[in-house]
């Protein structure tokens, strides 16, 4: 099954996560780029601000359509009990039709439930496979390794 991998992340979590992911799917991988500043303390509230006012970003074009996979998996952190701008607007732009779809996403707090039901929204005309959540991804990594592994086994049989 040709999988694709597909993240946003602001501080590395979710991409080590993503990475996981991928090697374990033999998946091809891309990150979604912000072209917004979100570094920094401001960075931070204004990430949690637009992701509130659900406010699309800048993002870079990116190299993969989704049309092209059997199995896309959408990563993204939580932010406000929502998943970041950068994965709303690549969710908004593309079209899922006719794809297995799975989304993950990674946290330090809490709104995880709330943030997959957002994200899963977003997918339009995605048969939705599977969902994911890796919370505290660098303090929790035995736990959260073994929770990548059982999920990304299930993708695998699909």
């Amino acid at each position: 099954m040709k999988t694709l991998v597909v993240y946003y992340s602001r501080t590395g979590k979710t991409k080590f996560v993503a990475e996981k992911v991928a090697t374990a799917l033999k998946a091809d991988i891309e990150e979604v780029v912000d072209m917004k500043n979100r570094n920094g303390r401001f960075g931070f509230l204004k990430s949690g601000y637009d992701a509130t006012r659900g406010n699309e970003t800048e993002i870079k074009e990116t190299q993969n359509s989704p049309s092209n996979f059997d199995l896309v998996v959408i990563g993204t952190p939580v932010w406000n009990s929502r998943p970041a701008s950068a994965i709303s607007t690549y969710l908004k732009r593309n079209n899922f039709a006719g794809k297995k779809v799975a989304v993950f996403c990674t946290n330090e707090g809490m709104g995880e439930e709330k943030a997959i039901e957002r994200t899963k929204a977003l997918i339009s005309n995605g048969n939705i496979v599977g969902e994911l959540v890796v919370s505290k991804v660098l303090e929790n990594q035995e736990e959260n390794e073994s929770k990548i592994s059982y999920w990304c086994n299930k993708l695998a049989s699909l």
